[in-house]
């Protein structure tokens, strides 16, 4: 009967050229309608599902891995979490070169303990951005090509056993002060990631400054080292906040959605506010004849950072940074028998799993 129907239908429409004409021209103009109605339902669509997604930043709800999110806006993650965990695992090398070189066996340990937590830190981060759908071997990879960057403190030399101090008390210092804001990043796995990270990061900054301590009320030899270490850290640990805002291309939509909460300029200024009256306290000299308290503001205004050495040491043109690569590579390739055997182990251990269910 269906057949009929349509046979029928074929030979009217085939003899009546007039028909077939008007069924090409409304269907003609029915898609002209439906294709735009269709756009302009995905627009809203997409506009909604924004408005409805900043509402939620706004509302300092958190972001889930499963949550509507913009490219944008998963990119920015990808790329800071991607940094920061570089930053951790690249942060190893400066301390590892003092391990074996610790004056104490007291002191190695603490050592060994604060390298392995760096360790950990890396290892949270890289599953926080696997999260956003980026491998860990694509991260790596950008790390290793030259594409990611990391912490450009990293990339200085650890001269002397007060190296350890000045980099507990004041890089991990500055750490802190920029990660504390992070436990409260829009973006749950980021932020969640941030606390356990956040406490091991204060007893590396305790611990640093106590080290500093006892150089400080040491020996002239020993307060001489302790303030040689401070003149080479303070300058570089304040290139680590990142470029003036006003140079800064990341810093207003990561304050947009609440990524971060205050500016690299603000946290500078906040860690120098800080550190001072700790430097005075140790009797160590500021290196910075520029240095002044300003009554009317209570912050302390501070001479000009050196912005040349700054970018050329992101560039990839400091003192240490092909050998940090380097080093980064060689670890990567030496350990790649590691990778294979618990690759081999895992399929074993699936396949024997799988045997024993068909037993039972």
């Amino acid at each position: 009967m269906v057949r009929q129907s349509q046979s029928k239908l074929s030979r009217f429409l085939r003899n009546d050229k007039k028909t077939l004409n008007f069924v090409r021209f409304a269907f003609k103009k029915i898609i002209k309608k439906v294709i735009p109605l269709k756009q302009n339902i995905m627009e809203t669509t997409e506009i909604n599902l924004e408005e409805h997604f900043q509402n939620k930043i706004d509302s300092e709800i958190r972001i889930e891995p499963k949550d509507w999110m913009p490219d944008a806006y998963r990119k920015t993650l990808i790329r800071q979490i991607s940094q920061h965990a570089h930053s951790e695992i690249v942060g190893m090398l400066p301390e590892a070169n003092w391990i074996t070189r610790a004056p104490t066996l007291n002191r190695k340990k603490i050592l060994l303990a604060k390298v392995q937590d760096e360790a950990g830190h890396g290892l949270y981060l890289y599953c926080a951005a696997e999260t956003l759908g980026v491998t860990r071997d694509e991260t790596i990879n950008d790390l290793h090509s030259g594409k990611a960057k990391y912490s450009s403190i990293f990339n200085y030399p650890t001269l002397t056993w007060a190296d350890m101090g000045a980099i507990g008390w004041l890089v991990d210092g500055a750490a802190i002060l920029n990660q504390v804001p992070l436990c409260r990043a829009s973006y749950g796995p980021y932020a969640r990631a941030m606390v356990r990270i956040c406490k091991e990061e204060s007893f590396h900054q305790r611990q640093g400054y106590e080290l500093m301590m006892k150089l400080a009320q040491g020996s002239p030899e020993q307060k001489a080292m302790a303030q040689d270490a401070f003149n080479r850290w303070w300058w570089p640990t304040l290139m680590m906040f990142g470029p003036k805002d006003a140079e800064s291309g990341n810093t207003e939509l990561s304050m947009k959605w609440r990524i971060k909460r205050f500016t690299n300029d603000e946290l500078r200024q906040r860690f120098v506010d800080v550190s001072i009256p700790q430097a005075e306290y140790l009797g160590l000299t500021i290196p910075d004849p520029d240095l002044k308290f300003n009554e009317e503001t209570g912050h302390y205004e501070f001479g000009e950072i050196d912005w040349d050495e700054f970018w050329k040491v992101v560039k990839g043109n400091g003192a240490c940074n092909k050998e940090r690569v380097e080093t980064r590579k060689k670890a990567f390739d030496d350990g790649a028998w590691v990778r294979e055997a618990a690759t081999v182990y895992h399929e074993k251990r699936k396949l024997r799993e799988e045997q024993n269910r068909k037993t039972v």
